[in-house]
């Protein structure tokens, strides 16, 4: 696994003792305190008076991936006191991976919400022990944490943010489809630098929330303030991550991305596994906006989503322009267009720096990044029409 170039590779410190082994499928739920047997108040050894810290990895059948998880958050600079996996419906040996590996287990019970029911199960376990400044990791199995992400992330937890969302980098290998993803992302994290670290969505990656904003999610949407159910994570939404980065952000807090809290994670390696995800991203974010109408809050997202639009549009037009210009007879080159042209090619090249000078050389061609350009808006266009239609979106695994 390589980190992006933005990453310094610092000294790993020690391995953070075992945790408890305790786990719900003994009926015991994931134990009381720390892998150190202190309670909340005293716990203090490791880290003097800093919060602590419950990592929570929701995971089904991820046995292929979990030690990995596990492994990065030992090498982390500012280890979690604490590491549960929540095994979902598992058939597999995740849970015993996850155990030899010094992990505690919590087994969801009877869950039918995937991933956002099982985490509300596991708060629902652990959030009792837990002061309001402690703090709670939740993060994908599939996903590795750079070894400065949960010490970047404590340090950007100021008193207005709410929750800290990690900037996810692609893995290895996929093929064309990998690097093609690998570039998005790189273009992303660009993204979220220039905008000042804003977090817009607080990735299922991998998140760091304050124990008390998690509470006061529960708390609104069971007065009503916002929707989404009775729970922490919304069972409604198709994308959990940007339903729950909308309802803090309604609470008042920021959203942040601070630069040490690089993540790699899983690429598709075939189309039809990036169009259910890409399908799921999409109708959920644009569910999302209808679910929560117009507010100082969604209103940035429901301007980006109407920009998503018009590029459609655009594109189409260009297609139509440049068919009815070749209809004609060769086209013409003028000058200024091509220098525009090359002035867009650069900038396509120069942004995919990060993933590659192969990724950058697949840049400069435009001819295939126009291509997955062109699946990106089908998915826009099929989600808009499925809501047009109301036809229920089935998740499905990728």
């Amino acid at each position: 696994m390589r980190w992006p170039r933005i990453i310094r590779r610092d000294h790993r410190p020690p391995l953070p003792e075992r945790p408890d082994t305790t786990d719900a499928e003994t009926g015991t739920g994931p134990g009381p305190g720390p892998e150190t047997g202190t309670s909340p108040d005293t716990d203090t050894d490791r880290h003097g008076t800093a919060p602590r810290i419950v990592a929570l990895i929701p995971a089904h059948n991820e046995a292929e991936r979990i030690a990995a998880s596990l492994a990065a958050l030992r090498r982390q600079q500012c280890p979690p006191h604490r590491v549960v996996v929540v095994a979902d419906n598992c058939t597999d040996d995740t849970p015993g991976i996850a155990r030899a590996n010094g992990a505690a287990v919590f087994a969801s019970r009877a869950n039918r919400h995937k991933k956002a029911g099982a985490l509300n199960q596991a708060l629902d376990a652990v959030l009792h022990e837990l002061a309001a400044d402690d703090l709670v990791l939740v993060q994908d199995a599939d996903t590795v944490l750079a070894p400065s992400f949960v010490a970047s992330a404590i340090g950007a937890m100021d008193r207005t943010v709410g929750a800290v969302g990690g900037i996810f980098y692609g893995e290895r290998g996929g093929g064309l489809l990998g690097v093609l993803q690998r570039m998005e992302f790189q273009r992303y994290a660009r993204e979220i630098t220039r905008r000042g670290h804003r977090a817009d969505v607080l990735t299922g990656t991998a998140t760091l929330f304050r124990a008390r904003t998690l509470r006061e999610v529960k708390a609104a949407r069971n007065a009503g303030r916002i929707g989404g159910g009775s729970s922490y994570y919304s069972l409604a939404s198709l994308t959990e991550d940007d339903e729950i980065t909308k309802a803090v952000r309604t609470l008042g807090y920021r959203t942040v991305s601070p630069p040490g809290c690089a993540v790699v994670t899983e690429v598709m390696t075939s189309l039809p596994k990036l169009w259910h995800q890409r399908l799921r991203w999409q109708r959920g974010a644009l569910e999302n906006l209808r679910d929560y109408g117009w507010t100082p809050v969604t209103a940035p997202y429901i301007i980006r989503q109407g920009f998503m639009g018009m590029s459609v549009l655009f594109l189409a037009l260009y297609f139509v322009f440049t068919g009815w210009m070749l209809a004609r007879g060769r086209p013409e080159f003028r000058p200024f267009w091509t220098a525009v042209g090359l002035v867009f090619v650069a900038e396509k090249v120069v942004t995919a720096r990060g993933a590659g000078w192969r990724a950058q050389l697949l840049a400069g061609t435009l001819a295939v990044e126009l291509a997955y350009d062109l699946f990106q808006h089908a998915v826009y266009v099929r989600s808009l029409w499925d809501m047009a239609r109301r036809r229920e979106e089935r998740w499905c695994a990728t």
